[in-house]
């Protein structure tokens, strides 16, 4: 058995979690909506994995910022946070009504 992954099962794991802030939610109402992604990945990869995940969705564009790492400190110890990428999606016709604040 090959331990490789067919290129759906590649984009189903491109998007980690939609990012739900104040500004985001803002945004939503402009048909954009954003993403925690892997760091690897394109924005033609980005794009076909919103409209696999989202069916009937269109992308629009896709820009994408890379999220450095920041020292943290707890106590006396001090450590970073994970560095990440995410991604800002701008869908054409019907909003995704799961990721619209309420």
């Amino acid at each position: 058995m090959s331990k490789e992954m067919t290129n759906t099962e590649k984009l189903y794991g491109i998007i980690k979690k939609p990012l739900i802030t104040e500004k985001s939610v803002g945004a939503t109402t402009l048909g954009q909506y954003t993403f925690e992604v892997v760091k690897d990945a394109t924005k033609i990869e980005i794009a076909q994995a919103v409209e696999l995940a989202f069916p009937g969705r269109k992308v629009k564009k896709v820009r994408t910022v890379y999220m450095p790492s920041h020292a943290k400190r707890m106590g006396y110890k001090f450590g970073r946070t994970d560095s990440s990428k995410k991604a800002i999606v701008t869908i054409e016709g019907e909003p995704i009504e799961e990721l619209i604040g309420a």
